[in-house]
């Protein structure tokens, strides 16, 4: 049932949005120029690695001797407006077509992070992850990392047909208030550094 909710969900979502996706990859390829889509590899089922597609936000801006600007500097303004109504996350629902995604679980993060992990924290992968999820709804990136792993435990633990729909309704609520866009003093998440003290 969850993957035919994910299918029929992601297609409706491209049938209405569609106007906006072809919009969107006309103003950053003239804004921003190619590649119009970022892809970026993360871990998936089972820690099993694939390549997730977003919007193009930021440009190839680097310092003096070559080095890679942080985000805050290579964020254009029309990307700002793109993140800032989670437009850049449209291309993940080819994603969920093929199969990487799921249209609500733990959002998946980087790859570097499955050596940081607890055993308790890597069952976030028993799941498929997804688009929008439960720590989404409860805080995106204005909660801090102990909450989110734990909020995406709770998911795990409790997933339903029921609970994926209750937490879609949620997430377009939460996108049209702009919730938790950013965190505190960042662009967006600070990067996991490994289990807290308070741990």
């Amino acid at each position: 049932m969850k993957r035919i909710l994910d299918l029929l969900g992601a297609l409706f979502i491209l049938f209405i949005f569609s106007p906006i996706i072809i919009a969107l990859s006309i103003i950053i390829k003239i804004k921003m120029g190619s590649p119009i889509i970022f892809k970026q590899t993360r871990p998936g089922l089972h820690g099993k690695p694939f390549n997730i597609y977003k919007f193009r936000t930021m440009i190839d801006k680097r310092d003096e001797y070559g080095k890679m600007l942080p985000g805050k500097y290579r964020l254009t303004k029309i990307g700002v407006v793109i993140r800032k109504y989670s437009l850049d996350e449209l291309p993940q629902l080819f994603n969920v077509i093929k199969g990487d995604l799921s249209l609500v679980g733990p959002r998946p993060l980087l790859p570097e992070y499955l050596s940081l992990y607890t055993k308790e924290q890597a069952r976030r992968h028993e799941v498929k992850p997804g688009i929008t999820g439960w720590a989404q709804i409860n805080g995106r990136n204005a909660i801090d990392w102990d909450k989110k792993f734990e909020l995406d435990l709770w998911y795990v633990n409790n997933q339903s047909i029921w609970l994926d729909l209750k937490i879609l309704l949620l997430t377009i609520k939460k996108v049209i208030k702009k919730d938790g866009v950013s965190a505190k003093e960042h662009y967006s998440m600070e990067r996991y550094k490994g289990v807290s003290k308070n741990m």
